[in-house]
């Protein structure tokens, strides 16, 4: 009898309504987004898990698909946003294989952002997620920094394979201060090999660029980067309106990826593909030290301030990860 009410116990109570951020109609984050405190906890499929959410970052696609810029395969509103997750499984789907409750993750929750959104996202106290796109946070890594790190590093990760960066070629990253920059100068550096790492950023965060392992850092309200007598094997544009200045800066047969467009040829564009193989490669440079966490100076942002988050985000001048923590 004992026995088996502790294993009762050790299951968590999930209600079947919680807090969550939602729009019921697209516009403006500031008009639209909105505290419903009963909204409906997600049903897990069966290679899914139940998360209690303990950090959520904000990423630009968030804001954007809230204008609905990206709205032709959205689920019926209303919906969570929120990409990103830092929490506690807390019930898991038959087929899962790789995690049991009390398990602490993090991931991109959703694999296809634009082919196949959430209705449920991160902003919210529990969230549902398939077992390929999350993995155990590292011991060494709180919440919050484990929450700011999935979409921005995987799509730093995945330019960087499309670029076919390699050991010993040279990278220029624009916008080396945001949320996917500011961990793309650190992949080039230390996981990609990159012998030489240029990046831009205004003034007052040149010194970041360096301590991230910049070995030039390019204040680009004082000097155009595609005038440099310096062309680059890769260019990585993480801004998204480089266009063809992006395509100066290259080296003749040179490669440039860019995450948004306007673009020109032959620079590349591409959606990030969510997967957990990319956070587990790079567990052990995280675990080092090697790569670490950039955080925006107003994070953590308390859940009830979400909407003051997003005004900092859609400034375009966050600096690292804005990471809404914690989650009541």
């Amino acid at each position: 009898m004992q026995a088996s009410m502790a294993a009762a116990s050790s299951e968590p109570t999930i209600p079947s309504v919680n807090k969550a951020w939602i729009y019921s109609e697209y516009g403006k984050t500031s008009d639209v987004l909105k505290l419903d405190e009963n909204f409906l906890v997600p049903q897990i499929k069966e290679d899914e898990v139940l998360i209690k959410v303990v950090a959520a970052a904000l990423n630009p696609i968030d804001y954007k698909k809230i204008l609905g810029l990206r709205k032709d395969n959205d689920p019926p509103l209303p919906i969570v946003p929120g990409h990103d997750v830092a929490g506690i499984v807390v019930k898991v789907g038959s087929q899962v294989k790789k995690f049991k409750v009390g398990d602490e993750v993090y991931g991109d929750i959703t694999e296809k952002a634009l082919e196949e959104p959430k209705k449920f996202g991160t902003l919210a106290e529990y969230t549902a997620a398939q077992e390929k796109v999350l993995a155990l946070k590292p011991n060494n890594l709180n919440f919050v920094e484990a929450a700011s790190l999935p979409l921005a590093i995987e799509t730093a990760y995945e330019g960087f394979e499309i670029a076919q960066l390699s050991a010993g070629q040279s990278i220029l990253i624009l916008g080396g201060a945001g949320g996917v920059g500011s961990l793309a100068i650190q992949l080039a550096k230390h996981v990609f090999g990159a012998s030489r790492v240029a990046a831009t950023a205004s003034t007052k965060k040149l010194d970041l660029l360096r301590s991230l392992g910049a070995d030039l850092a390019i204040d680009y309200t004082k000097e155009k980067y595609e005038e440099l007598p310096e062309k680059f094997d890769v260019v990585f544009d993480a801004v998204g309106k480089e266009g063809e200045r992006a395509v100066k800066a290259l080296k003749e047969g040179g490669k440039s990826v860019a995450i948004a467009g306007p673009i020109s040829p032959p620079t590349v564009i591409f959606v990030l593909t969510s997967t957990a193989t990319t956070l587990e490669k790079l567990k052990p440079y995280l675990e080092s030290g090697k790569v670490k966490a950039v955080l925006d100076p107003v994070t953590p942002v308390p859940f009830s301030k979400t909407l003051e988050a997003f005004a900092h985000l859609e400034t375009g001048h966050a600096t690292g990860k804005i990471v809404v923590y914690p989650i009541p």
